[in-house]
């Protein structure tokens, strides 16, 4: 009986070795990805989500990062036309959101793009998608947390009347020497994720009704301090600012593609997977863009400054008290460490996916049998954002992100076209409109947004994907999985 594990269509000849171009592109099965389901070091993850919750868990990596954190970085970039980067960012992300949601439905799998792209692109291009998807969610699970500071430093000031040192609540480079706000709610979400998914979904839902709530009574309060002056000169940095703050604004809706992570733990995952991603990135987009309407039209683009705590201050300016900025801060609290417990969940669940496959160690993949969570995982993984959000400032980590992400988008809408051609027989629980145009402007739009970052964002990826490469070639191309049935 040959081995499941290897891909007849990469072995015209069977009693030949295949060369090295063929291994580079050798792919797992669809139907060996979706059986190894769950399955585990130890143990299995257990199937316990549903609709709603996977919907929340989208949000709860979503709603937040780009309104309460990264507001601040943007407006300087494009003035009152970040409204546009805002809708920009969007469309960049619901075209490949499409894509998303088709493989979703038909590789219900804990590896989101990186596994698509297994199946569908050959085991170079899946590493190369799994590397950047440890930049997307590692990463940002950092800068998140260093936008919590920020937050908790308002929420301190308004109840207490202290703040946090500037040595101990900013990194190397904004002044400070070490950020241990943002290590605090990286240690708090691993808490809630050692006790397993169900128990992260529950808290987590909790913490998204409040940040909607937080989002919604702030429209309502600074819609009060709006001035149309603020909108005259509305492109002041032209479109190519437009497009300069899409990138970094991109960020911002890295979360919806976090429902995808959490298939091996989902009931019904062909059914509920598409639907939360959609739901999701709807109510995202509009909340985003409600929000940064009434932000920018309540303050002159001139003075947000990369400010990290910018919704909090015009609440402060607009009502003349500090009651509603500090209340304002307390639902930020909240909502960032929601943004940190869920992208922090799919960290975890790409490096299972990725270590189940061999091409990193098998402690990523290692289940414990109490909890059904990989708790070494998540040790590790915590730690290691944790100081990393503690030493490098916001700006570098948002915008390293957002490239990181742009890049797996781009082989997503890649993907979803190719598994269309090879395997058109395969049912489907939701397919992309006028495919394949849509997930080919999905494609275009990531590169272009690709394109607006910084040359230093360019030269940090470079040196990203470089050391994943001699990873890749040092260890995990002669541990994969698919290896050993070759010889």
């Amino acid at each position: 009986m040959p081995d499941q594990g290897a891909p007849q269509q990469d072995h015209p000849n069977p009693g030949a070795a295949p060369g090295f171009g063929a291994r580079l592109m050798r792919r797992k099965p669809v139907e060996l990805l979706v059986a190894e389901g769950g399955h585990g070091e130890g143990g299995t993850l257990r199937r316990s989500l549903g609709l709603w919750q996977l919907t929340m868990i989208s949000i709860g990596a979503t709603l937040g990062t780009g309104i309460f954190v990264v507001l601040g970085e943007a407006v300087p970039k494009a003035g009152p036309a970040v409204i546009l980067s805002f809708v920009l960012a969007g469309f960049t992300a619901l075209f490949s959101a499409l894509s998303y949601a088709e493989l979703a439905g038909t590789i219900p799998v804990a590896g989101s793009s990186y596994s698509y792209a297994y199946a569908t692109l050959g085991e170079l291009i899946a590493w190369v998608c799994g590397w950047c998807l440890i930049l997307e969610y590692g990463v940002s699970v950092a800068a998140v947390a260093v936008g919590w500071g920020q937050y908790l430093n308002e929420l301190l000031d308004g109840t207490i009347g202290v703040t946090l040192p500037e040595a101990l609540s900013a990194p190397p480079g904004d002044g400070g020497v070490f950020n241990l706000p943002a290590l605090i709610v990286v240690l708090l979400a691993m808490t809630f994720l050692l006790g397993g998914a169900r128990e992260s979904a529950r808290a987590n839902t909790i913490m998204v009704c409040v940040k909607i709530a937080a989002l919604v009574m702030f429209c309502a309060i600074g819609v009060q301090g709006f001035k149309s002056g603020n909108y005259a000169h509305f492109m002041p940095l032209g479109v190519a600012g437009v497009s300069a703050a899409g990138a970094t604004l991109f960020f911002s809706y890295i979360g919806f593609d976090a429902a995808s992570t959490a298939g091996e733990e989902a009931k019904n995952p062909q059914r509920d997977l598409p639907r939360a991603i959609m739901l999701s990135l709807v109510i995202v987009t509009l909340l985003y863009v409600m929000v940064a309407a009434v932000a920018v039209g309540a303050r002159p683009w001139r003075r947000f400054d990369d400010s990290e705590a910018a919704l909090a201050q015009i609440m402060r300016d607009v009502t003349g008290e500090t009651v509603w900025g500090t209340l304002l801060a307390f639902c930020a609290v909240i909502a960032i460490a929601s943004v940190v417990l869920t992208v922090l969940y799919g960290q975890t669940r790409i490096l299972f996916a990725m270590a189940r496959d061999g091409l990193v160690p098998k402690i990523f993949a290692r289940v414990h049998p109490k909890t059904g969570a990989p708790r070494a995982n998540t040790l590790i993984v915590s730690l290691f954002c944790g100081v990393l959000a503690s030493v490098i400032p916001l700006g570098q980590l948002a915008d390293a992100t957002s490239i990181g992400t742009l890049f797996a988008f781009a082989l997503v809408n890649v993907a979803v076209v190719v598994l269309r051609r090879t395997r058109p027989e395969m049912p489907r629980t939701f397919r992309v409109p006028l495919s394949p145009v849509l997930p080919a402007l999905g494609f275009a739009l990531c590169v272009w947004l690709m394109g607006s970052l910084s040359s230093v964002t360019w030269v940090v990826f470079g040196c990203w994907m470089a050391a994943g490469l001699v990873f890749y070639f040092l260890y995990g191309h002669r541990r994969s999985r698919l290896a050993p049935s070759e010889s």
